[in-house]
């Protein structure tokens, strides 16, 4: 039960983290090169839901595994910088 924790926090990461780099990399310029800010509405509702999903992924894993306060700090803060969501699960991983 403990290991479906950890696969979902890396499915949802993953997820996040793609969600996060398309919001950046196609939404944001649609908008502002396009005029298109339907392209920032829809990902950025998408990329918001998978965000508090991934919050809660957090959580879940934070009970089943007791992690310290600075590997919860690397998995939060990890969600703001693009490709944190990779790199931390590589992290993870290990």
């Amino acid at each position: 039960m403990s290991q479906r924790s950890l696969q979902a926090l890396r499915y949802v990461g993953w997820a996040e983290g793609s969600s996060f780099l398309i919001l950046l990399g196609i939404a944001m310029p649609l908008k502002y090169v396009f005029d298109l800010p339907q392209a920032v509405f829809i990902v950025g509702l998408a990329h918001g839901f998978l965000f508090a999903l991934y919050l809660l992924s957090i959580a879940w894993v934070i009970l089943q595994h007791r992690w310290s306060f600075g590997r919860i700090l690397a998995a939060f803060i990890a969600a703001f910088i693009p490709f944190g969501p990779f790199l931390f699960d590589r992290w993870i991983r290990r």
